[in-house]
């Protein structure tokens, strides 16, 4: 499939004419995703910050189990070593809350708090009416389960964000700096985890999203 290199204003257009073909409450659900990195949540909400009262943004990251959760697993170090990989979040309680979503038109969902490094409760609304929702995260293109019901359960459109590789292992070891790590540990944690998950994402997603797109201008410009 072709890659579309678009713009946050030619998305934000072409959301706002299916957002214009829509019926009464309809809502128009897109799974937008991507490698770690690749830039999923700054075009999401970059696309919102054009067409705010169309968009709402439903962030995969607000499923991540906390850590105490991952405290009580089997092989706790291993599990906060590998924390963003799919057994780090919980698939279940995801999937089953967008089809619920799906069905009623409604909900309310977690986000993430980068800085405590944990899930935040209650913290998004769907609310009724027409509405294009865009939900993003790495794994929303899963064949297994649970993560395989989402595609025909949840997704009217599917995207998958491309981006080169070097440059989102440089934006994910940039914000494992960020959190604390040190360069040295930031890049052993590329190299060991989120280089991994970046090619099971990919190797997943490309062939089930409809639409593979890049972005023209530099993904922070938004």
């Amino acid at each position: 499939m072709p890659i579309r290199v678009t713009t946050y204003d030619e998305l934000a257009s072409q959301l706002s004419e299916t957002f214009d073909s829509l019926d009464g409450d309809q809502k128009h659900w897109i799974a937008l995703t991507g490698s770690p990195g690749s830039g999923k949540t700054t075009v999401a909400q970059a696309i919102r910050q054009r067409v705010p009262e169309i968009i709402t943004v439903i962030s995969m990251d607000g499923y991540h189990y906390y850590r105490w959760q991952l405290d009580a697993m089997e092989d706790p170090e291993e599990a906060h070593a590998r924390r963003g990989s799919p057994f780090t979040f919980d698939a279940a309680r995801l999937v089953k809350e967008l089809q619920q979503a799906r069905l009623k038109g409604t909900g309310v969902f977690p986000s993430f708090d980068h800085n405590i490094g944990d899930p935040v409760e209650h913290d998004v609304e769907l609310r009724s009416g027409r509405q294009i929702v865009i939900v993003e995260g790495n794994y929303l293109l899963l064949d297994d389960l649970p993560w395989g019901s989402l595609k025909k359960d949840v997704f009217d459109d599917t995207w998958f964000l491309d981006a080169d590789i070097a440059e989102c292992r440089r934006r994910v070891e940039d914000r494992h700096v960020r959190t604390g790590l040190t360069r040295e540990e930031a890049r052993y944690r590329v190299s060991s985890n989120d280089g991994p998950n970046a090619e099971l994402v990919r190797s997943a997603s490309l062939r089930k999203a409809r639409q593979i797109v890049a972005i023209k201008s530099p993904i922070n410009d938004v």
